[in-house]
């Protein structure tokens, strides 16, 4: 019997062979391709990575006010300083932090026939250990919170005062129409609801109010209406949000009436970029007549604020 040939067999196997190799290529091609969509998911997962924040560490506190701006917010009574009271007085104590890159703070105080003066400053640093959260965000939410916390009303607040400004007598909606009551008088008593109209209000508060020992709603309103006739009426001194410093930014403003006299406090808060600044600006009286100005201490904490973001933006 004749033997068969052996070609067709061979050209099995080889056939076979060809079918496992473009099997095998096509295996590893579409390996590469899986591949090849991980590595680019995995870069567009690190590249939605936040960036961190513009500051890496902080000033020294004490030195970042110039001299002459916290000279002019600690007036005394016209009395000489020699050179280490005044060193003692404008150069400031450092707040004790653990960690100066995230946190320094500076406080000043001076006395004088006036009231006892106090300037406090605070910057945070913000970190964020959330990688889909950046710097910025995160300290826009604590900037968020403080704002939420000092009921300060949003879009300005400036024309708020406007209204019941004019008319004395609707004092409760003086109290809690403007943010003077809901955020400002959480430590006063009931006098402050006689005075929480010329202390927390725009045109009331800058007029009735322009000396430092002013009389009190007590007195006569015609010698309020006298002592700064310059007064700018739509220049509200009730607590809003200042679009023109930094990021985000808000001044408050508290009245508050105590068994020991009277104070007033000025708040300014602002963010720039993952730095949070809170500057707060006192002035105590034992004479519960003798009013602090509002316009005056605003001024001055404003004046400062924007003199702090410069710096920082520097």
């Amino acid at each position: 019997m004749p033997r068969k040939p052996f070609v067709p067999g061979a050209a099995l196997v080889v056939a076979a062979a060809l079918t496992a190799g473009l099997a095998a290529c096509t295996g590893g091609s579409g390996s590469d391709g899986d591949e090849g969509d991980a590595k680019s998911g995995g870069t567009s997962t690190s590249s939605q990575a936040a960036e961190p924040g513009r500051y890496q560490t902080l000033p020294e506190a004490c030195g970042l006010p110039g001299r002459a701006t916290v000279r002019g917010m600690l007036p005394g009574d016209g009395q000489h300083l020699s050179s280490t009271e005044a060193k003692k007085i404008y150069g400031g104590q450092p707040d004790l932090t653990y960690d100066t890159d995230r946190r320094v703070g500076c406080h000043w105080t001076r006395e004088s026939t006036a009231g006892t003066r106090h300037l406090s400053l605070d910057i945070q640093r913000v970190v964020s250990y959330d990688a889909a959260v950046s710097d910025d965000d995160k300290a826009q939410g604590i900037y968020d919170s403080k704002e939420q916390d000092a009921e300060i009303p949003p879009g300005g607040g400036s024309s708020s005062p406007a209204t019941p400004s004019p008319s004395a007598t609707p004092g409760k909606g003086t109290g809690k129409g403007t943010e003077t009551g809901g955020a400002g008088k959480g430590a006063g008593t009931t006098a402050n609801s006689s005075t929480e109209e010329k202390g927390a209000q725009g045109e009331k508060g800058a007029q009735g109010k322009a000396p430092s020992g002013s009389p009190s709603a007590s007195s006569d309103p015609s010698a309020d209406v006298s002592a700064e006739p310059s007064a700018d009426v739509s220049d509200s001194t009730a607590p809003r949000v200042l679009g023109d410093l930094g990021d985000a930014a808000f001044l408050n403003d508290k009245l508050v009436t105590a068994d020991s006299g009277v104070h007033r406090d000025v708040t300014v808060v602002f963010r720039t970029s993952n730095v949070i600044v809170t500057l707060t600006y006192d002035q105590w009286s034992t004479d519960k007549t003798m009013l602090p100005d509002s316009q005056e201490l605003q001024d001055k904490a404003r004046s400062m604020a924007g003199e702090l973001s410069e710096r920082l933006s520097e």
